[in-house]
């Protein structure tokens, strides 16, 4: 007998004490089943909020995490524990060997202060909590690195090379990429501000300036919006780049005459203003790992709690959730 998905979630909705929760990248179909929706740390800071004891996380693994860093009374359940990409590139023995690269090229480890993007696994958040660093977003990134810079430290970003090179450009800064060479040269920390891991999300990566031109070409005065994760080249050709949410705030205060391409994951743009609203890409820009969460997963991950064999359960040691909080409450505490 065929089961309905849709009818059986909502069920289990009502009946369990659960709050299911959704990234903007998710497929429609799950995305319309979530009672909170939203970007990464903004869904974490919700679940924290929320009363219900369970959270059904439908995203990538390091979203999960974030939940129970913050909110660790929590019992934390994901349809599918998939793999950000980005995350994916940089764990604990990357941080450290980032951080040996600088000490080796003649910069003091008292002297480094690292900033960790939000996309990235809990135990380096932790590594960079222990060195006095910070979590930053794509949203405040340019406030976290600029409080940084008052250190009078060189700022180590990790683990994605685009948003740190985008928001040195944006300030004025020098930056570099570890094991990439500029004009014959490699990597100099004690040349830069920032010091960016070479890590980058491969869907922000398929937007080129070559995208850029087509549209304009196209249609003349259309605006090119992007988010930061995309190569610095893309960022500079296009008329705004922000974060998720103030790439929706963005493109919701347009008049809606106005064309414009977008340069984020598919699933969102397709879910912004229906009209004049195009996808920077000649191909379909889909986040393969957020997609891989279906309403089957949903139902069988809410299923295993009415059963009371919860499965798929984040679980994070103590003392990651001590320091990869205290990394986190670094960044809160900057207004």
């Amino acid at each position: 007998m065929s089961i309905d998905y849709k009818a059986e979630i909502n069920r289990l909705k009502k009946e369990l004490d659960v709050t299911v929760v959704a990234h903007y990248y998710q497929r429609d179909e799950v995305f319309e089943m979530a009672d909170i929706t939203g970007d990464s740390l903004e869904l974490a800071r919700r679940c924290q909020a929320d009363t219900n004891p369970w959270v059904v996380f439908c995203g990538v693994g390091f979203m999960g995490q974030s939940v129970k860093v913050i909110a660790p009374e929590k019992r934390v359940l994901m349809p599918k524990i998939a793999c950000c990409a980005m995350a994916r590139m940089m764990d604990g023995s990357y941080f450290d060997e980032s951080v040996q690269y600088m000490v080796d090229r003649g910069i003091a480890k008292e002297d480094i202060l690292p900033i960790t993007y939000i996309n990235s696994d809990a135990s380096v958040k932790a590594k960079v909590g222990k060195m006095g660093g910070l979590v930053c977003t794509s949203s405040n990134a340019y406030k976290i690195i600029e409080k940084g810079l008052e250190s009078g430290k060189k700022i180590l970003f990790v683990p994605d090379r685009c948003l740190g090179q985008n928001f040195a450009i944006q300030m004025g800064l020098k930056s570099c990429v570890i094991g990439v060479e500029e004009e014959g040269k490699e990597c100099d920390p004690k040349e830069a501000d920032i010091i960016c891991f070479n890590g980058f999300c491969s869907v922000h990566q398929l937007f080129t300036v070559d995208d850029v031109e087509f549209y304009r070409n196209k249609y003349p005065g259309i605006k090119i919006a992007v988010h930061p994760e995309c190569d610095p080249s893309v960022v500079l050709a296009a008329d705004f780049s922000g974060s998720t949410s103030q790439l929706i705030k963005y493109v919701n205060e347009l008049d809606p005459e106005q064309k414009v391409a977008i340069g984020t994951e598919y699933n969102l743009v397709n879910r912004m203003r229906k009209g004049n609203t195009y996808v920077l890409s000649s191909t379909k820009p889909e986040c393969p790992t957020m997609n891989e969460t279906t309403l089957e997963d949903l139902y069988n991950t809410l299923k295993s709690i009415e059963d009371n064999q919860p499965i798929n359960e984040i679980v994070v040691d103590p003392d990651t959730i001590k320091y990869a909080n205290v990394a986190l409450e670094r960044m809160l505490a900057i207004k």
